[in-house]
């Protein structure tokens, strides 16, 4: 019991101990980059005084050169080809020279660079294991020393069960209070920061939802912890104080079966009413709705909006190519008017059903201050419908924040680039909706008509070339 107790006390120093090692092995680490680069400034410019003193002399060299071509007549005028031969061969050497020196001054910031970071890891790696190793010592060690003291205590009489186990109940009703006080600051403090009003109409009732689950969650966190603890306490180890013997009772047998089970059973049928109305949407409000297409790939997504028509064009991944990434297959003409976006924009209190796609691999649609969620399966083709209820001026207004936007993001670690699926929502009026829509590009362009037109011409000569050999 009493190395227990020391070594709860002692990991907590420690702790402690790691927290403020970390910043000071940081500055330790700037300290370090300053003087590099303060060696490579230095190197830097000692390079160039060598370098202007080579030019001196060169200067110098060749002035004593031309004096000795000028009394020297005769033996100019007989030589002059080798001397033209020699001073390219001199300007050759020359620039190689420099061109040389110009690679290695290139090629040894670069080196410098992966050197340093290369020892900063180095040396934080060492660091980290010398202070595994500490740490452990000192824990080795107070080990011993207390084990020992326990040993001597218990050799001499000393030692008493009943102080040590009284001991132990009061540090457990210490960490209850500091827990409880853990569970609030985390509450009061974070709670607001981590949780916010969803910015769509189903999001309300998700968080609704939400709020009910963490309240049952957090009465059953504090009362368990509670019992659990205070239990501890207070049937602690006393003089003169016996277990009873209690092996069963039926009652509570009953009570922590059903009352488990009535309330999983609510949250559960609760939970699926909520999904029934978010995805259970009528005929006529999925048709009158504002259809937006959505496809993800590897790493980025592309958005598409139907034309006047209020229909997508077909689309085939057969026909995917470097001008048409979408694979839009434009021998239906309703792909002809289809509209390409670089942000998705819609209107606020409309309905808007996104189409869900991907192209490579599976991706995960996700919007979080719309509580919306959906993957994008390849080969097939998921829905998503809700109705935004706040535009991003008012959201920026209510998070006191110029610059924020709504995101969509990819929920699926889907590789290397994961991070880099975003895109822009923006939340609009009616008017400016219609405005910005005017203003879109369509996916039919003049260059992706010229390759439509070259295929359906390929494709017709070879119809005819098989109608012919069908002939022959």
């Amino acid at each position: 019991m009493l190395q227990n107790r020391f070594k709860l006390f002692l990991s907590f120093i420690l702790a402690i101990f790691i927290a403020f090692s970390q910043p000071s092995f940081a500055w330790v680490q700037s300290e370090t980059n300053n003087s590099q680069e303060q060696e490579q400034t230095e190197q830097s410019s000692s390079n160039e005084e060598d370098e202007d003193a080579e030019e001196q002399d060169e200067e110098e060299t060749e002035d004593a050169e031309q004096g000795d071509e000028e009394t020297d007549e005769e033996a100019a005028e007989e030589n002059e080809d080798d001397a033209e031969t020699a001073a390219v061969d001199e300007g050759s050497d020359e620039s190689k020279t420099q061109a040389s020196s110009s690679e290695k001054s290139s090629v040894s910031p670069q080196n410098d660079n992966e050197d340093t970071v290369t020892s900063q890891a180095l040396k934080t790696i060492v660091y980290y294991i010398f202070l595994f190793i500490i740490i452990s010592a000192v824990v080795a060690i107070f080990n011993r020393i207390f084990s020992i003291y326990k040993l001597t205590q218990v050799m001499n009489g000393k030692y008493s069960y009943i102080k040590e186990n009284s001991i132990q109940a009061v540090l457990l009703i210490v960490f209850l209070i500091l827990f409880l006080a853990g569970v609030y600051y985390s509450y009061a403090v974070w709670g607001k920061w981590s949780f916010r009003k969803a910015a769509t109409e189903h999001g309300q009732n998700i968080d609704s939802m939400f709020i009910v689950t963490t309240v049952l969650t957090t009465i059953v966190l504090v009362l368990m912890h509670i019992l659990l603890l205070g239990f501890s306490y207070v049937y602690r180890l006393k003089p003169n104080r016996r277990a009873s013997f209690y092996p069963h009772n039926n009652t509570l047998e009953i009570i922590w079966t059903v009352v488990p089970f009535v309330v999983l059973t609510s949250l559960i049928i609760y939970g699926s009413v909520i999904w029934k109305r978010i995805f259970d949407v009528p005929e006529d409000l999925k048709n009158s709705a504002i259809q937006i297409e959505v496809l993800g790939e590897q790493f980025s997504w592309q958005v598409r909006y139907p034309g006047p028509d209020g229909e997508f064009g077909k689309r085939n991944f057969k026909l995917t190519t470097p001008t048409n990434s979408y694979g839009i297959d434009f021998n239906d003409k309703k792909a002809w008017d289809d509209l390409r976006a670089s942000d998705i924009v819609i209107p606020v209190n409309r309905p808007v059903r996104f189409h869900i796609l991907s192209k490579d691999i599976i991706h995960s649609f996700y919007i979080p201050d719309f509580r919306v969620q959906m993957n994008a399966v390849p080969g097939m083709t998921n829905y998503f419908q809700f109705t935004p209820t706040m535009t991003t001026e008012e959201m920026r207004e209510k998070m006191d924040d110029p610059e924020y936007d709504f995101i969509m993001l990819c929920a699926k670690i889907c590789g290397t680039g994961h991070y880099n699926m975003q895109k822009k929502v923006v939340v609009v009026t009616e008017s400016e909706y219609q405005q910005w829509l005017n203003e879109q590009n369509k996916f039919f362009t003049d260059d992706m008509k010229k390759e439509f037109s070259v295929n359906e011409n390929i494709d017709k000569d070879d119809s005819k070339e098989s109608a012919t050999a069908s002939l022959n």
